[in-house]
């Protein structure tokens, strides 16, 4: 790996623990200015000061989120989207590239695919073209890759994802983001099959807060790599306490009872 891919995934990743708690704030494209993204530089403070390791957004939102204050906080440039008004949601489409991200600063880039849509073919493609372009410059690269098409049944099925991890690692993602399978049985399974990080995804809105720790704790005891948590984080009552307290259990080997304390200061 080059000098400059590894100093950058330190800047995301925690040096001493090799995991990661990234908060996406990437859904504006997909379904507008929810609650949350409106005041970017207000969530961004919020989750920077509860120790999250990285954000990740599309290219024109540095502008209106960068702080120019407090503590520092690693930033990833997102490069496909979609949006929940087309026939296609789940085609995911290239709008960015490498030296966009270059140019704005960042620590790393990311790209979706869904294994399964009928446009699969393309956005392996794009994959592919990022993760050489990503190489050539030393940038990291994650991919978030889940499975929703018509012959998936279930994007949670621990088969199914370990497929989705795998192919990221084949096509030279550095980092893999998937749905967590439900237990940590099956989750450890996803983990031993790639030799890259795995960080799970957030999902939709959880009811409680002490559903979204112990989703992470138990990432955490079957060898994830953290987690990539937005709604359930940027949406959450006190952003800043949800992520101290995941910074916890992911960085800390806290249990869930260790965090729930933190939110009830």
């Amino acid at each position: 790996m080059y000098l400059g891919k590894s100093i950058r995934l330190e800047r995301i990743f925690n040096r001493n623990t090799h995991k990661t708690i990234i908060v996406p704030l990437d859904h504006g494209v997909s379904v507008g200015p929810i609650h949350g993204l409106v005041d970017l530089r207000d969530t961004v403070n919020k989750v920077a000061e509860g120790g999250a390791n990285a954000v990740l957004m599309h290219k024109g939102i540095p502008r209106r989120s960068h702080r120019g204050r407090g503590r520092d906080i690693g930033l990833i440039i997102h490069l496909s989207a979609s949006s929940n008004l087309s026939p296609y949601p789940n085609t995911k489409t290239l709008v960015g590239s490498v030296e966009d991200a270059i140019r704005l600063g960042a620590d790393a880039v990311s790209f979706h695919l869904n294994l399964g849509d009928e446009a699969e073919r393309h956005m392996l493609k794009e994959l592919g073209q990022i993760a050489t372009s990503a190489d050539d410059w030393g940038m990291p690269l994650l991919a978030m890759v889940y499975a929703r098409g018509p012959k998936v049944k279930s994007e949670y099925d621990p088969e199914v994802v370990r497929h989705c991890a795998r192919l990221a690692e084949e096509l030279g993602a550095d980092v893999v983001k998937v749905p967590y399978t439900g237990n940590i049985e099956t989750f450890h399974e996803v983990v031993e099959g790639c030799a890259i990080p795995v960080v799970i995804a957030g999902g939709p809105r959880m009811e409680n807060d002490r559903d979204i720790l112990q989703m992470a704790y138990d990432a955490n005891q079957a060898g994830g790599a953290g987690l990539s948590v937005g709604r359930n984080i940027f949406q959450a009552k006190e952003p800043s306490l949800l992520v101290k307290a995941l910074h916890g259990i992911i960085h800390e080997n806290q249990t869930v009872e260790q965090a729930i304390t933190i939110l009830e200061h």
